[in-house]
């Protein structure tokens, strides 16, 4: 099974910017679609972005777009979501997801918490 970690999660005032970052196990991680989804309280979980294994074609939710930027670093087995102009809608769990094709994914983070303050 593949393990993926997220970190960078916390507290930021609206308007504020943010980084998360998602370590994936193997020697096969440039062969997987990453994707980012999130959970509000009391919502279901949504859709953020996706990057395909090269990292030429990126994807966002309407929610996000202009403002997130997806990435990843093959090398160190990592995908990054960076987060600006952050609003109180974005509070949320952030998961990072695996998978090989864009839209089925088949491995999942734990999650980490992103709060936005006013």
């Amino acid at each position: 099974q593949v393990q993926l970690v997220e970190s960078g999660g916390g507290l930021v005032q609206a308007g504020g910017s943010l980084r998360l970052s998602c370590v994936a196990s193997g020697r096969t991680f440039s062969n997987y679609y990453m994707a980012w989804f999130r959970q509000a309280p009391g919502k279901e979980r949504e859709f953020v972005s996706r990057i395909n294994q090269s990292g030429g074609s990126t994807y966002y939710a309407d929610s996000v777009k202009g403002r997130f930027t997806i990435s990843r670093d093959n090398a160190k087995n990592t995908v990054f979501l960076q987060m600006n102009s952050l609003k109180s809608e974005d509070t949320a769990v952030y998961y990072c997801a695996a998978g090989v094709v864009s839209s089925s994914y088949g491995y999942w983070g734990q999650g980490t918490w992103v709060t936005i303050s006013s």
